[in-house]
């Protein structure tokens, strides 16, 4: 069964330049909003799919890169300088003589499949009528679409050499979404041969439908007939549907929608005529938490073939394995993996209750804490010593519990992202600060904590640093106990009730005061 190695793009939507590889089994792409993630899913299937009708529907304008455009006019129009499309795909399996070649950017003996959209040099002519217009008219009617192996044989949809299916969420319900995944389905479950015979079947059983049925009433009808709509838009294909407990998957919900797809296309694997590659853009998207850990469960335990994730849900990125996580950078060409995560974190994250990992793995700058009470605070005390809103610095404050700081610090060890650990020392700072961390503090990753063992929590640092603001703020009323007792027995409503009535006024802890100055250096 083949399998995606390596996607390279050039030019192509928001990447001038992207080279991706993937492993043989599951794959999470994650990044934030326009980071790409479905352009690398709409990539795959425009290559798989070997559709020129489906790239000229959707046009070279909405495909090309707008930097590489931008460029084009600014370094000087002519022909040879016309930016081009590329996207090659390259596959597992060097078996297949039709499909192995050097017809790609490696300029390797390897497996693949290669889109391109270039000036059509038939027209040159016209090209450089267009171009020599004064306004910057760029001509994107006048490209052409190509697909061939790297092998340098042109092929088209008929004859694929890799199936993949796209299940999309956000139009899991339009009726051209239904058909597209229909017709897709039962493409990858019939050899050419055998749907060319179905096909002249069901127009036969058409026309005698027509003989059988309908000639009664034709016979009144003089000149006219009544008949049955047939022809390439009107055949089996199209008339095809799935159902489940005899409901067309397309009346039912779209959670449902996206659950009964995603396992039927999974449920596909061991068959004949298996997809290869499975596309899943956000199937997040419109699943109740309960149907979502069962569609999890379902993907985690297939392993017949690709599949390719797109998403922004934690839940998913963390249960399908960390390590399986591609990560999109809009700085680089190179997007980041995190297949260097110790395995044991790795492992943690997928039993840990639900977390906002993705948060943490897309934040430049991340304050840990280890609390609510501290989470509730730190925004006051940031903009106090600051001047400045952590949005406005790009500070992101997650709180994660102290015994999981070591698992955080391990992503952002690979990820290089700037990480301050805001902890208490319990009672022994040298221990629970220093010493216990010393394999994960780098240059971009430190510790804070008070270096007095007896200022050994945070509510304690507060209550010596502000202790007049706390003494009138927990004491009388139905307060019985003395205000740090109160303080520490109630750390989240004592916190809120700190910010709510006095954030001004506070003194900040000197380790909280060095954590937000040095995160910002």
């Amino acid at each position: 069964m083949q399998n995606i190695r390596k996607l390279k793009l050039l030019n192509f939507k928001r990447f001038k330049q992207l080279e991706v590889e993937f492993n043989s089994e599951i794959n999470t792409i994650i990044g934030d909003n326009e980071a790409g993630k479905s352009s690398i899913l709409q990539a795959i299937e425009y290559v798989a799919s070997g559709s020129r009708n489906k790239i000229e529907n959707i046009g070279i304008e909405s495909l090309l890169n707008k930097d590489s455009i931008t460029e084009f006019f600014t370094a000087g129009k002519s022909f040879e300088n016309l930016p081009e499309i590329h996207v090659e795909v390259f596959l597992s399996d060097d078996s297949n003589p039709d499909i192995v070649g050097k017809h790609n950017s490696d300029n390797a003996p390897v497996s693949g499949l290669h889109m391109i959209c270039q000036p059509n040099e038939e027209l040159i002519t016209e090209i450089n009528q267009v171009l020599a217009e004064p306004d910057n008219n760029f001509p994107f009617e006048f490209y052409t679409i190509k697909f061939i192996t790297f092998n340098g044989e042109a092929y088209s949809g008929y004859r694929r050499f890799f199936k993949c299916l796209t299940i999309d969420s956000s139009q899991i319900n339009t009726e051209y979404a239904n058909k597209e995944y229909i017709k897709t389905v039962y493409d990858s479950t019939i050899d050419p041969a055998t749907r060319a015979g179905l096909k002249n079947e069901y127009r036969q059983q058409k026309i005698q439908f027509k003989e059988n049925n309908l000639k009664k009433i034709n016979d009144q009808l003089g000149r006219y007939d009544f008949a049955v709509r047939s022809g390439s838009k009107f055949n089996l294909e199209t008339d095809i549907t799935l159902t489940q407990d005899d409901i067309p998957i397309d009346e039912r919900g779209k959670g449902q929608q996206c659950f009964i797809k995603t396992e039927f296309a999974l449920t596909r694997n061991s068959e004949k005529h298996a997809i290869d590659t499975l596309l899943l853009e956000e199937p997040e998207n419109h699943l109740s938490h309960g149907n979502m850990k069962q569609l999890i469960s379902k993907i985690s335990d297939s392993h017949q073939n690709q599949i390719i994730i797109a998403t922004h849900s934690s839940l998913i990125s963390t249960r399908l394995n960390l390590r399986n996580s591609i990560l999109l950078n809009s700085s680089s060409e190179h997007p980041l993996t995190l297949k260097e995560l110790p395995n044991s974190t790795a492992k943690f994250f997928m039993k840990a209750p639900d977390n906002n990992i993705l948060e943490f793995v897309l934040s430049n700058k991340v304050i840990l804490v280890e609390g609510d009470a501290e989470y509730m605070m730190i925004d006051a005390l940031y903009s106090k010593e600051t001047g400045r809103t952590l949005e406005e610095d790009g500070t992101h404050v997650i709180s994660v519990g102290g015994t999981t700081f070591k698992r955080y610090m391990d992503l952002a060890k690979i990820l290089k992202i700037r990480t301050a650990v805001i902890r208490d020392n319990d009672g022994d700072y040298q221990k629970n600060c220093k010493d216990i961390y010393a394999d994960h503090v780098t240059d971009n990753i430190q510790v804070f904590s008070d270096t007095d063992d007896a200022r050994y929590t945070f509510e304690v640092c507060m209550y010596q640093d502000n202790q007049k603001i706390c003494d009138e703020l927990f004491s009388g009323g139905k307060i019985k106990k003395d205000p740090l007792e109160f303080m520490l027995d109630n750390k989240a409503e004592s916190a809120f009730r700190l910010v709510d009535k006095h954030s001004e006024e506070l003194e900040i802890p000197e380790y909280i005061k060095q954590a937000i100055t040095w995160i910002n250096e």
